[in-house]
């Protein structure tokens, strides 16, 4: 791997944030008809990019009551939206339940096992910090797939072990037994430095690819715990000529992603 580089010299002009929508991108592949749900720019470019390219039969929400038609770009007005099916909170726990949804949560922590944390920070008695709660994340994780995404990685939001357990990793999956295995999926953590997965024998956290400008010492030197590490770690994938257009001039053309990512 090559020393760290700013953004206007990594390969063809592509940024750190568009790397990171198109690992975000990468992490629908395959699913087919599922309802995919996104939070977080990257991910929400990720989402709608793959359904206008490889994941045409992904199902997207407008994130209030509604399926939509095609893939909006970012901050579209909601009156300029084509709405598919009515879409009520009732009916997505239908489709929670039934594993038909892959999701890309946030995480303030994530650990080595896949916990994560979007909860509190510090002592549960008296934390430091009260951020959003734990939200749906314990039903996502023991029904469906579910992928992370942190912006901002380092040894704050990487650590060997989660204030709060929001959303359940392999090791408490394993210890509840059947009812949260079942569905359980941790599939990929996409950060603003690489992409990880859990596909070990212990399921710990792995080095998959690592984005361009990136080496593997900044990784391992923002993450609180051992990853592990294969012994050749690629770069994240380029995106294709298609797909830098359809991020640039069709799903982002104001730039959003640069604002929540930066090199």
């Amino acid at each position: 791997m090559t020393d760290t580089v700013t953004t206007e010299e990594t390969a063809a002009g592509v940024t750190r944030a568009e790397y990171c929508a198109i690992a975000c991108a990468d992490v629908f592949r395959g699913d087919g008809e599922v309802m995919a749900s996104a939070f977080g720019t990257a991910p929400a470019l990720g989402a709608r990019l793959a359904r206008l390219t490889f994941a045409p039969d992904l199902v997207l929400t407008d994130g209030d009551a509604a399926l939509v038609a095609g893939a909006p770009a970012l901050g579209a007005r909601p009156d300029s939206l084509v709405l598919e099916s009515h879409m009520p909170y009732r009916r997505v726990f239908d489709v929670v339940w039934s594993g038909r949804r892959n999701l890309i949560m946030m995480a303030s922590q994530i650990d080595r096992t896949g916990n994560q944390n979007i909860s509190a920070i510090g002592p549960w008695a008296q934390p430091k910090a009260q951020l959003v709660g734990v939200r749906g994340a314990p039903g996502n994780t023991v029904n469906h797939s579910t992928s992370y995404w942190v912006p901002n990685h380092s040894t704050r939001s990487f650590v060997e072990q989660v204030d709060v357990v929001s959303g359940v990793g392999y090791e408490r999956a394993a210890a509840a037994g059947p009812s949260a295995t079942k569905f359980h999926e941790i599939r990929f953590v996409v950060s603003n430095l690489g992409v990880f997965d859990f596909q070990t024998p212990d399921h710990v956290m792995r080095l998959v690819s690592v984005h361009p400008g990136v080496t593997i010492d900044d990784v391992v030197a923002a993450t609180g715990f051992a990853l592990v590490l294969p012994d050749e770690v690629p770069d994240t994938r380029e995106p294709t000529a298609e797909e830098l257009d359809l991020l640039r001039t069709v799903l982002d053309p104001r730039g959003m992603r640069d604002r929540e990512v930066k090199a």
